[in-house]
């Protein structure tokens, strides 16, 4: 099996998928913090669906 390619998502540099890449998917520590800075302020964050957002698990086992 041969070992996946991937793109760092900060810098685009081709990345090997293995164990020994500690920063995986980032190519580096540097890439990684600077990702980590774009969530902690906010730059980054998840879409939401206000439609789903307060759905729980009761609510899905409801028929």
């Amino acid at each position: 099996m041969t070992d996946a390619i991937v793109q760092c998502p900060m810098c685009r540099k081709a990345v090997a998928w293995i164990a020994a890449n500690r920063y995986k998917p980032f190519c580096s520590e540097r890439c990684q913090l600077i990702d980590l800075g774009e969530w902690a302020s906010g730059n980054r964050s998840i879409p939401t669906d206000a439609d789903h957002d307060e759905v729980t698990a009761s609510d899905l086992d409801q028929d």
